[in-house]
Formats: structure tokens, C-alpha cells, sequence
């Protein structure tokens, strides 16, 4: 995560926006983190929530629409995610598009900036329509958080796009017409730094004994997915102690306390301690907290990932050979089982942290 040798980046002068959604934690936080790269490099940042540019509390009704089907239905998620954002012939522009458009042009009107980064892909529709169309003068950049890109991260509008995962980076060239460049994953520098707690002061913490072998089951910040499941296979075992992150959600902490004979913790502010006394992650929403078990070190293993772009993105990691797909319970055991063997494990974690590698995503936008 260094800029290229003899070369020091600045972004002195620079007026930057960033929109992000707050849909789970995981946009906003790589917007966060950029944001604090770009500003500690001498840039004037704004970060802006896509949902806030709806009108009528639009955004708030997406939000709630969103993460009440990917906790009650996720059935209905899938079929809107097929037809809306996967299919060949899915509309190459959300409805939401012009009505965010309205107040972005009087954001920006107020505040030009010189360039625009997207991370969620509702603002990239919104940035490259304004763009196609000669109503945004500042260059719009796509910054996409996903591993799997769908077709609504797409518009040929924008000026350029970045992503993590290089297998991807052909697809958004030739979809949009535009330069597609790899960057290694946004996380905190915290996830990359090796002098962390000992790993007994992070189980005392948590209440985990010094022998356990504690597996990080991950359920975003909404606490979504099959983790109760997901804790019996690992507990079942006898191999292993689940520990169920159970994000934001009070009420399923508070349901799985003391069951599978595990633990079950709430939102986590130092995950990369937690990260360093772990012996794996299962993971069901390949996004950002997959990337920061790569930058810590910590194997990953994908199993029952929520439908449609966690879906998609878990197979994507899986094909880049990053993590372990699991299809089933005993798949899940038996990749828990062979992270036991040194070279196996050794050769996981050098792939995925070969993505960190890349050039970080503002010496991307500085170049």
C-alpha cells in the first residue's frame, strides 16, 4: 500500500466527492477509508450518501425494501437481482437515476468538485448519465466494491472505472468502452498491521479459552444469512468454536448467547485483533469483511452467501482461488479441516494477499 517507488503522491488542491449508500456497512466504510487516504494526502473530501439525493424518503424505503428481503425473502432478492442487475438484457439505467441526478447537479453546484468517486452503483448510474448527457463536468470515477461485477455498476458515461478483482477488469472494459484499472482492496491500515494484541488478550476478552480454535462466522452488519446453522456444523464438529458476528443486530446476539456451544458478539470496532486470534472466517456476503480477513491473514471460507451479489461474489473470489467456496455442511467441515495443513493454508493466503499487491486506489486516482 506504498506509492511506487521515488515517486510521492498529493492530491494538494484537489476538491473530491465521494457518494457511497449505506446499504450494510460495507460501502460507506471504503468510502470512509479512502476518503481519510485521499484527505492525509492534502485533497478536500465530501463524502455524500446516494439515498440522501432521493426524494420523499425514497432512499430510506430502499434501504428498509433492501434488508428486509435479504433477512425475510431472500427468494425475492434473487429474482429482482437476475432480472434487474445480472441478465443480458437488464436495463442499462436504474428509475432511480434521474431523481438522484435533480439534487447531485445542486450538490455540485454549490460545491464543484473536480472529480466525482462512486462506490455504490446506484451513484454510479447517477454520475454516468449526468455525464453522458454534458451535465457533469467533473470527471466521474467508479470506484466498484464488489468482487462479481453486475450490469448496474456499469455506464458507459463514466470517465473511468477501479476494482479489485483483476479477472473482472477485461468485462468493464469492454462493456463500457472505458479504462478499467486494479487496486488493491480498500481496508484500514489496521487489518495490515502485524503488531497487534496478543492473541490471549483477545480471547480473554471474548471469552474464549486459550486453546480454542475460533472460527469468525460473519453475518454483516445486519446480522443476515443462516448463522445458526452455520455455528451447529462448526460446533458439531468438535474441532473447532464458532464465534457468530452478529453486527448491529441486538436481538440475534441476544437469541444465539451461549447456543452451539459458542460465542456470540455484537458489532465489533477492533476486528482486526479478533481477526488475529481466529483460525478461519466463514463468510456469507463476499464483500469488505472477506477483504479484511485477505489483508490480516485470516483464511476465508464462503459458505451459504446471500443471494444474488453475494452469491456472485463468493463464486468470483472462489474462481480467483482467494477463498473456499463450501456448497454444503460437510464441505464446510472438511475445508475447515484441511486449513490444518500448513502448505494448503499457505497457499490461500498468499493468493489473496497477492491482491494487495496492486497499486492502492488513490495512487489509482492520482495518476
Amino acid at each position: 500500500m506504498r506509492p511506487p517507488a521515488g515517486r510521492t503522491m498529493s492530491a494538494e488542491g484537489r476538491r473530491l466527492l465521494i457518494i457511497s449508500a449505506a446499504m450494510g456497512a460495507g460501502h460507506d466504510a471504503v468510502a470512509a477509508e479512502l476518503a481519510r487516504r485521499l484527505t492525509s494526502l492534502g485533497a478536500d473530501v465530501q463524502v455524500v450518501d446516494v439515498l440522501h439525493l432521493l426524494p420523499l424518503r425514497l432512499g430510506r424505503l430502499l434501504r428498509g425494501s433492501y434488508r428486509w428481503m435479504i433477512r425475510r425473502a431472500p427468494w425475492l432478492y434473487e429474482v429482482i437481482y437476475r432480472v434487474f442487475f445480472a441478465a443480458k438484457r437488464a436495463p442499462s439505467v436504474s428509475p432511480l437515476t434521474a431523481l438522484a441526478g435533480v439534487r447531485l447537479l445542486r450538490l455540485v453546484s454549490h460545491r464543484p468538485p473536480d472529480e466525482v468517486i462512486s462506490t455504490f452503483h446506484v451513484a454510479a448510474q447517477v454520475t454516468g448519465t449526468l455525464r453522458r448527457r454534458g451535465r457533469l463536468p467533473a470527471t466521474s470515477t467508479v470506484l466498484v466494491t464488489d468482487f462479481a461485477v453486475h450490469r448496474l455498476w456499469l455506464h458507459p458515461g463514466n470517465d473511468r472505472y477501479l476494482c479489485p478483482n483483476p479477472a473482472t477488469i477485461p468485462r468493464i472494459a469492454a462493456l463500457t468502452g472505458r479504462p478499467a484499472s486494479v487496486h488493491a482492496p480498500v481496508v484500514r491500515p489496521a487489518f495490515l498491521d502485524r503488531t497487534r494484541p496478543a492473541a490471549g488478550d483477545v480471547r480473554a476478552r471474548i471469552g474464549a479459552a486459550p486453546g480454542d480454535r475460533l472460527v469468525l462466522i460473519s453475518s454483516g452488519s445486519w446480522g443476515v444469512g443462516h448463522v445458526a446453522e452455520t455455528a451447529r456444523i462448526v460446533a458439531r464438529s468438535g474441532r473447532y468454536v464458532p464465534v457468530i458476528l452478529c453486527g448491529r443486530d441486538a436481538g440475534l446476539r441476544r437469541r444465539l448467547a451461549g447456543a452451539h456451544g459458542g460465542l456470540a458478539l455484537g458489532w465489533q470496532e477492533d476486528m482486526p485483533a479478533l481477526m488475529s486470534a481466529a483460525y478461519a472466517l466463514v463468510d456469507n456476503g463476499a464483500g469488505l469483511t472477506c477483504e479484511e480477513a485477505f489483508a490480516a491473514g485470516l483464511p476465508v471460507i464462503s459458505y451459504r452467501p446471500i443471494p444474488g451479489h453475494g452469491l456472485d461474489g463468493a463464486l468470483a473470489m472462489a474462481r480467483a482461488e482467494v477463498t473456499v467456496h463450501a456448497p454444503d455442511a460437510a464441505s464446510l467441515v472438511r475445508a475447515l479441516d484441511q486449513l490444518r495443513d500448513a502448505r494448503r493454508r499457505d497457499r490461500l493466503l498468499a493468493r489473496a494477499s497477492a491482491l494487495f499487491d496492486a497499486a492502492p486506489a488513490e495512487a489509482v486516482l492520482l495518476r
